[in-house]
């Protein structure tokens, strides 16, 4: 049985009322069909603590009533350091932590794949992006999201020039020079603004001038450290 659950705008009463919801949804399953229920709960790593810990008891509040819940939290990779720190040892140690790396190591075969679907299989992707273009992409780029966006950055600016096949000095000119800057780099990862202000103790103001590579040496020396430690990529 699947069932859709509403959307909820990300704010902790939201949240709230979305673990609410979900439990008093798993207990009527439980007890209603007698089978074991999954719970999936994307962008988890947006989950605050306390939600994390309602999560625990609605386990074990199933488990006392002889019931079998399983949780599968999907988010990006803060949310396996969030769960490795020594505070949330709780919730933590209860947890398998699997990782799943994306196209991490394909891009190359994933740039070609995309193309050849795109063509419908009528084109080689070298007569549309050469050799050293395509290695352009597939050097700088980590995700899909940012291969399909630049590939048709590439693609509209080949189409206004003229240009077939489409050189890597043409792609170099719609790259973002800021993909592993540290501010995107910790986004993709799923650490905001104020999630760093939180965990780490620092202001606002901190964290912008260490993005900007304007932070006191010292001060950013001890940052860094602190972040290092928790796991983040820097």
């Amino acid at each position: 049985m699947k069932i859709r659950t509403p959307c909820i705008h990300r704010n902790r009463r939201g949240e709230k009322f979305k673990i609410l919801f979900y439990s008093l949804l798993s207990v009527t399953v439980v007890k209603k069909g007698k089978r074991p229920v999954v719970l999936f709960v994307d962008e988890a790593h947006d989950l605050t603590r306390h939600t994390l810990t309602d999560l625990k008891r609605l386990l074990e509040v199933i488990e006392d009533g002889d019931g079998k819940l399983s949780i599968v939290l999907a988010g990006h990779p803060k949310l396996g350091n969030d769960l490795r720190r020594p505070t949330m040892e709780e919730i933590g140690y209860r947890t398998d932590v699997f990782t799943l790396d994306g196209i991490a190591g394909s891009q190359r075969e994933y740039l070609q794949w995309l193309l050849h679907v795109c063509t419908a299989g009528k084109l080689e992707p070298e007569m549309i992006l050469t050799p050293d273009a395509i290695d352009l992409l597939a050097s700088k780029l980590r995700t899909p999201l940012q291969m399909q966006r630049h590939l048709t950055l590439a693609l509209e600016v080949g189409y206004q020039t003229g240009e077939q096949p489409i050189s890597a000095g043409m792609v170099d000119t719609v790259l973002s020079q800021q993909f592993d800057d540290l501010e995107p780099t910790l986004t993709r990862h799923g650490y905001h603004l104020s999630d760093l202000v939180q965990q780490f103790d620092a202001k606002p103001t901190e964290i912008k001038a260490l993005f900007s590579n304007q932070l006191d040496p010292t001060r950013t020396a001890a940052l860094r450290d602190r972040m290092l430690r928790a796991g983040l990529p820097l």
